[in-house]
């Protein structure tokens, strides 16, 4: 059992790691996942046909630890690499990938995450047409899949959750340590994600942020 998925709330997800040190130190700070962008034109991205075999050795290490592959729009060619790989526990559709293609290449994963970029209730209306359990709610910025530092309305994602409880909901969108504990207490995910938010450069974590965060996001 990896206690990210099963246990809410649970503890962070932490996005857009770039290298085995920001990786470590953000699990010895208490995250329950970590994010791996495969989405090239993101500043956090990790090559495609880059080594990843120091995110191999991290979760060889770490098993208890959920490892997320994050992808926008991806094809078959990217998703079978990944999948091969064998070090990810979920892949995170963060594009306009329809449920019928989520649910397809999903399957190759233990798990599956599909990201919705939220600007209104019908945006959520699309949500429960999803088939798995894990739905991430994030801001809707035009041209920006993710990573953008914007809120969403909390509201609505509140109303989402106390609709759908079988759902197990991630808050993402403009969080950080200075909001991320008013979030929880508001929305009652199942866990929260950050990116931007804990960061001193474009795909570089600030331990201390994170660490705030992290701190900030379970005692919410």
């Amino acid at each position: 059992m990896i206690p990210f998925f099963d246990i809410t709330p649970a503890a962070p997800k932490i996005c857009g790691i770039t290298s085995y040190e920001d990786a470590l130190r953000t699990i010895e700070a208490g995250a329950g996942a970590l994010g791996f962008n495969f989405y090239s034109p993101s500043p956090r991205s990790i090559p495609v046909a880059g080594d990843i075999s120091w995110i191999t050795k991290l979760k060889a290490d770490y098993q208890d630890i959920a490892f997320v592959a994050v992808v926008v729009n991806p094809g078959e060619e990217l998703l079978n690499h990944l999948a091969k790989a064998a070090c990810f526990d979920a892949i995170q559709f963060h594009g306009d990938e329809s449920p019928e293609f989520c649910a397809k290449e999903g399957g190759k994963f233990v798990h599956w995450i599909k990201a919705l970029r939220i600007r209104s209730q019908a945006d959520l209306d699309v949500a429960t047409s999803f088939k798995t359990p894990f739905l991430l709610l994030d801001a809707a910025v035009p041209g920006v899949y993710g990573g953008s530092g914007h809120t969403i309305d909390w509201g609505l994602a509140a109303s989402f959750v106390k609709e759908y409880p079988e759902r197990r909901i991630i808050l993402a969108g403009g969080l950080a340590p200075g909001n991320v504990s008013s979030a929880v207490t508001a929305v009652i995910p199942h866990a929260v994600d950050v990116a931007s938010g804990v960061e001193s450069a474009p795909g570089i974590k600030d331990p201390v942020k994170v660490s705030a965060f992290i701190s900030a996001a379970l005692a919410g």
